[in-house]
């Protein structure tokens, strides 16, 4: 992760004044990812989950257009072998190695 890809957050987020935020998700932009929710309509969710319910990733939508299993489990396990290897990383760093 690059700091080019937070840029959007940090711009909504907007640190320096909480009060400014504006939300980009509408019933218009179903696709906007910044959303607020009143404290009853968190209250209404089953144990008041703050999951992320209305993004969707359209590339599972089509499910008739996956990849064969094999390639599949392929990519798991580079994402679980690089995965790995950024734990090893981290600990080496907490042990003061280099």
């Amino acid at each position: 992760m690059k700091f080019e890809d937070l840029k959007n957050f940090i711009q909504c987020y907007n640190p320096e004044n909480r009060f400014e935020r504006k939300e980009s998700w509408s019933v218009e932009n179903t696709e906007g990812r910044w959303r607020k929710f009143s404290y009853d309509e968190i209250m209404a969710r089953d144990k008041t989950s703050l999951d992320i319910f209305w993004l969707k990733d359209k590339s599972l939508a089509d499910l008739d257009n996956l990849p064969d299993p094999d390639v599949l489990a392929g990519e798991i396990i580079e994402n679980l072998e690089a995965g790995l290897e950024s734990f090893k990383e981290v600990i080496a760093s907490l042990n003061g190695e280099p």
